[in-house]
Parts: C-alpha cells; sequence; structure tokens
C-alpha cells in the first residue's frame, strides 16, 4: 500500500524564505541542490509532513548529513520532481504525496523518487570516498584567493561607529552552522554570567529571540532575519560586498529602519568577528560557526579564504564553542528538571518583590526552564 501524505503546500525557490514561512503539518516544496543540514534541521524544527524538492537533496559531491537527519525524523522526502511543480502548486494549495508522485485535487502534478534512508547512507558512503580529491581544490581555491584578499582583511578596514561599546567587553557571536541550537543552549548560562555584547549574524536573531536574548547588534545580508528580528531594536549593520553590491540594502529602506553599513569580502561571519575585534573586544565566543570544508560546501562556497584570514587575525581573543553541547550530556531529562524547579519556586514567590536579586535569579531560573523544555 502507497504511504499517504497531505498537507498545505507552502513553497519558494530560496529555501531561507521558505524556511521563515512553512507551518507544522505543512508540505515544504523547494528548489535546492544539496539540500543543507541547517536548513534541514530548521524544517524539522517546523515540524513539516514532507518535502518535495525540485533537484537533489544529496548528489553525493560531499558529505552532507542534512537529508539522513529528515528522514531519521520521519518526514517524507520526495527528490527530483523537476522544475514544473513551481508552476503547477500555488502557495496554499492542499497537496498529496502518494508513493513516489504529488497530487493535487486527485491529479498528478509530479512525480520524483522517494529518498529514503538507505539510499542516503549510500550516497554518504560515496561523498566519503571522493573526499580528498574535493578537500584538494577547496585548499587550492583558499589559497588563491587569500592571496587576493589578504590586503583587504589583514590591514585596517574602516568600520562604522556603533552605539554599543565593545572595548573591553566579552562578545559572543552567533551564527546559524551545524548545531548552533545546542551549542547556544549550552552557553545560555555564560550570556548571564558575563553579560557579553551579543551579535548576531543575520538569521539568527530570531534563534536568539526565541531563547530570551536580544542581540545588541545584527550584522549580515538581512535577508534571513524576520522583520520582528529588525524591528527589536538592535543595531543593524549592514554587509556590503567588494563590488559595492548588498542585499539587505533595499529591505531595510522599505522596513524603514535605520542601518550602516560595512565593506568587507567574505561571510557575514567574518564581518562579525573582524567588527568585533576592530572594536576592541577583551574576548570573542563564536557559536555557530562555519570552520570545515563540509560547512562551506554546504554554502556553495569552494573555498574559505576569508575566513581563514579572518582567523588568523582575531585568534588570539577568539573562542570557537562549535561542538561545545557534545562535552557533556545532563542525566536528568529535561521535564524532570522543570518539575523541580517549579517546586522551588513556591516559597521563592513570597520574597522575590522585596529584592532585585532575587527577581533577577527568577529571571535565569525562568530560562532554564525554557531551555529544558526547547525542542531540539
Amino acid at each position: 500500500m502507497k504511504v499517504k501524505i497531505k498537507g498545505v503546500a507552502r513553497l519558494d525557490r530560496r529555501t531561507k524564505n521558505l524556511i521563515s514561512r512553512v507551518c507544522r503539518g505543512e508540505i515544504a516544496i523547494l528548489d535546492h541542490e544539496d539540500i543543507d543540514e541547517v536548513a534541514c534541521d530548521a524544517l524539522i524544527l517546523a515540524r513539516v509532513r514532507g518535502v518535495v524538492n525540485v533537484k537533489s537533496s544529496i548528489t553525493g559531491k560531499y558529505y552532507n548529513p542534512g537529508p539522513l537527519n529528515l528522514c531519521d525524523a520521519g518526514i517524507r522526502l520526495l527528490d527530483c520532481v523537476g522544475p514544473r511543480v513551481m508552476e503547477a502548486v500555488r502557495d496554499g494549495d492542499v497537496v498529496e504525496i502518494i508513493g513516489n508522485t504529488l497530487r493535487k485535487n486527485g491529479t498528478i502534478i509530479c512525480q520524483g523518487t522517494i529518498l529514503g534512508r538507505a539510499e542516503v547512507l549510500e550516497r554518504l558512503k560515496e561523498a566519503r570516498t571522493c573526499l580528498a580529491d574535493r578537500v584538494d581544490a577547496f585548499v587550492l581555491n583558499t589559497m588563491e584567493h587569500a592571496k587576493q584578499e589578504r590586503s583587504l582583511i589583514l590591514r585596517d578596514i574602516t568600520f562604522p561607529e556603533l552605539r554599543t561599546r565593545i572595548a573591553g567587553r566579552h562578545v559572543l557571536v552567533v551564527a546559524r552552522g551545524r548545531g548552533y541550537h545546542d551549542d547556544l543552549r549550552a552557553v545560555i548560562p555564560y550570556i548571564y554570567e558575563m553579560r557579553p555584547v551579543v551579535i548576531a549574524v543575520d538569521g539568527a536573531a530570531d534563534t536568539l529571540l526565541r531563547f530570551g536574548v536580544l542581540p545588541h547588534i545584527i550584522v549580515g545580508d538581512m535577508d534571513s532575519a524576520s522583520d520582528r528580528a529588525l524591528k527589536h531594536g538592535s543595531e543593524l549593520v549592514v554587509h556590503v560586498y567588494p563590488s559595492g553590491h548588498s542585499p539587505g540594502r533595499e529591505r531595510l529602506k522599505q522596513l524603514s529602519v535605520e542601518a550602516v553599513e560595512c565593506q568587507v569580502p567574505g561571510l557575514s561571519e567574518d564581518l562579525a568577528l573582524l567588527l568585533a575585534y576592530e572594536k576592541g573586544a577583551e574576548l570573542i565566543v563564536i557559536v555557530g560557526s562555519h570552520s570545515s570544508v563540509e560547512d562551506f560546501l554546504d554554502k556553495g562556497r569552494q573555498g574559505m579564504s576569508s575566513t581563514f584570514l579572518t582567523r588568523l587575525k582575531v585568534g588570539s581573543v577568539l573562542i570557537d564553542a562549535k561542538g561545545v553541547s557534545k562535552l557533556y550530556k545532563n542525566s536528568a531529562r529535561g521535564r524532570d528538571i522543570a518539575k523541580v524547579a517549579l517546586a522551588g519556586l513556591v516559597p521563592l514567590s513570597t520574597s522575590v518583590a522585596a529584592s532585585q536579586t532575587l527577581r533577577q535569579f527568577l529571571r535565569l531560573i525562568i530560562m532554564q526552564l525554557k531551555l529544558a523544555t526547547w525542542p531540539v
């Protein structure tokens, strides 16, 4: 018997835009070759019922575990359906995945291949065998571009004036790299203890807000952060590329929000690190960084020259918290922790109103309760 999945279609050629709109129980229709792990994890968090991809979700060109995460989450993945689906289906239509077909009102719109766990594992195995050649080409590309960009990054860069004081303070930079949700959860106590300046790289601003943290500064193209995040009062630094192109300039004008611009080659993540360094940060901690070959291939980049040069420049004050959540595992379940904490709040509540210290302590406990029940 063919598996049948029915839901509202939510489609967009840009996966970034789709992720911000798709809701629980919907079927995501996208046009994305080699869906990166961050995008797949976002679709899982959105609790979509199925994913329909115009292109191949995993080509085997490099090790990309994103589609495997979708399979493990029980999300149906209909692959390689072709571009016609983007014309035949409208946003909000009710569609069905039946077998290897996508149907609307009982009519077959397109057909593709159901991508299962076994096939994904086979393609990941193939990718491992090709890794040496990919790394060789990646390194050569990185070094070639590093020669061209070294003067732009290693020498003095003109940065805009900011309202937020950074000199002499800790700075936490949050980007949306692999595993950044878990790593951000792990450093929440650091945020409340050390009170660092928080810089969000584009769409990471929305994740910070969901964790109850308002970023002081948002840096990036401004194409992934929601309108809500951009209007929340953070300072906005728009990334301008050496060519003068700035993807976010027009959008911010339409939103009527103030922003400053900064022209730097490379990733917005590099801009955030350089900004913190040049403004005199005592220590820079980064969560969700892009630092491996897979990370950059996930983003469609064939080299990491700007990141290599940036790390050379800021390395003396930089701590990369990538994978910090894997250093330890809490043995207690989140809900059990929540119950114990709530029981302790009963006697505490009688004296909270009279003490500012207790009010701050209560706020920290509430944040820990949110984190204890936050979906991974």
